[in-house]
């Protein structure tokens, strides 16, 4: 179930339901454009503003961006700066995947109030990004003032 904010925006509800939406979105990207072993994850977010943007990651043996990595670039050149809900989904039916430590690293630094769905079936549910980031490291707390 997802609720409709005063921008009109659905998102996640307060208990943490999924944004089946959301979800239905990425595995759709995932179903029609994930093809090979270049593009095996789709990911979809919903902006604050209601708009959903999706992405497919770039593997490479160098390490090519996550679909969440893409999905950030894509997002901010469609100008969506403030993302509300994430949910990465595998190729081949996989369904919903949770992300890795790098791409969970990267959204909070972007977006500490991110939700991130996780789970799947009855299980699925949306979280708050620092749930999945115990004792989370803020760059900006680490940064020393040189003004001194």
């Amino acid at each position: 179930m997802t609720m409709t904010g005063a921008d009109g925006a659905r998102r996640a509800t307060a208990d943490g339901t999924a944004d089946r939406e959301l979800v239905r979105a990425a595995a759709e990207v995932a179903r029609t454009r994930c093809r090979g072993d270049n593009h095996t994850m789709a990911a979809a977010a919903r902006a604050r503003d209601g708009r959903i943007v999706t992405a497919v990651n770039a593997y490479h043996f160098t390490g090519g961006p996550c679909a969440e990595l893409v999905l950030i670039g894509t997002a901010a050149a469609q100008g969506a700066y403030d993302l509300d809900t994430v949910v990465a989904v595998g190729d081949r039916d996989r369904g919903v995947v949770p992300p890795c430590g790098r791409c969970r690293q990267v959204m909070f630094d972007y977006f500490p109030e991110l939700r991130v769905i996780v789970g799947n079936g009855d299980r699925m549910r949306a979280v708050p990004i620092a749930e999945l980031l115990p004792e989370t490291y803020v760059w900006a707390d680490q940064q020393l003032d040189d003004a001194g």
